[in-house]
């Protein structure tokens, strides 16, 4: 939000959490307090909200929000708000990671050796098909949460066995762990401007030490992918580089927490999101940033007084937005 405001003057930034603890929250022009994510009728709250408050183009920061407002896509659309999300059927498959991994070998993209289940892993490993370690994560988590690396079958069974939650069970690859910044034009639904980082240092929920370098071959390989799906904006890309071959791993259709990377390295997604915004097409700046550029991420701290937080705030809003969703009358601005 700071290098939004910092790219494009006199832009009014808008944030919504349910909890008002979010210290980003601050760094926006106006707080909202909003209900979970899947409590129903949650996307349509965010309708109400952006309509409320004549808001432009909506973007979800956390992956569980997007397959829920993506069901709203043409409804946001329909009221001249630019979804920065996929529509309802790419979202599900970029939450699902196995449902992806079929989706890619059915494309012949290379990605990383999958299986759904412990006995169709087992089948495999008994085959000589895949080998100790692998790596494990659930089947649609978000931010690494679960993710771990299984050295024998018994502590995989351990694992496996007293999860409340679906995993899946993969290959462990040691080859290069890269991300790509990638912008899809939300016009021409092109790949417009990409960004290679390779990660130095990995915590949960994603790098924070990175390092930039540029690859044709790898240029080529996120196209031949995006070709296969239909994104709307920012989008992040995990790779692997193993003896010379791009690994497709995941993408997540929103902006990647180490987006700022590229950003400091010149790539504005900013000014492309206000171009889409304002009708135009942006055009092709694919590779356009120096190499050997670094990012090392570090916390900071919010202070704020408990009669500042947005929960304190925010309390009328919420339940006039209430209000009017069980009305038929339209919203008035505020």
């Amino acid at each position: 939000m700071k290098s939004f405001k910092e790219s494009v003057n006199g832009v009014r930034i808008l944030a919504a959490d349910c909890n008002p603890y979010a210290p980003a929250l601050y760094f926006a022009d106006q707080q909202f307090i909003v209900p979970r994510v899947h409590t129903a009728g949650y996307a349509d709250y965010i309708l109400e909200l952006c309509k409320r408050e004549n808001v432009m183009a909506v973007t979800p920061l956390i992956d569980p929000e997007i397959s829920v407002l993506a069901e709203a896509w043409d409804t946001f659309k329909q009221h001249g708000i630019l979804p920065l999300f996929p529509k309802s059927g790419t979202a599900k498959l970029c939450f699902d990671k196995f449902e992806m991994y079929k989706y890619l070998i059915k494309n012949n993209i290379d990605t990383i050796m999958t299986y759904e289940t412990l006995e169709s892993f087992i089948i495999a490993w008994q085959n000589g098909n895949i080998s100790f370690p692998v790596f494990i994560k659930p089947r649609c988590g978000s931010g690494s949460v679960g993710a771990c690396r299984v050295n024998n079958l018994l502590e995989l069974q351990e694992v496996i066995t007293h999860s409340e939650v679906p995993y899946i069970i993969q290959e462990l690859i040691l080859g290069d762990d890269l991300g790509v910044d990638v912008y899809v034009d939300c016009i021409s639904n092109k790949p417009v401007s990409m960004f290679l980082k390779k990660k130095i240092e990995t915590r949960i929920g994603g790098a924070i030490k990175t390092i930039s370098f540029k690859d044709e071959k790898a240029f080529s390989f996120v196209k031949q992918v995006l070709e296969k799906f239909e994104f709307y904006g920012p989008i992040d890309i995990d790779l692997f580089y193993v003896n010379g071959r791009y690994y497709l791993s995941e993408i997540n259709p929103r902006f990647g927490g180490g987006y700022l990377h590229a950003y400091g390295a010149g790539v504005d997604f900013f000014k492309m999101i206000v171009n889409n915004i304002d009708g135009k097409e942006n055009a092709d700046s694919i590779g356009q940033y120096d190499e050997k550029i670094v990012m090392m991420m570090y916390e900071e701290v919010v202070i704020k007084r408990v009669s500042e937080l947005a929960a304190e705030q925010d309390k009328s809003m919420m339940c006039e937005i209430s209000l009017d969703m069980n009305t038929a009358e339209p919203l008035k601005l505020v």
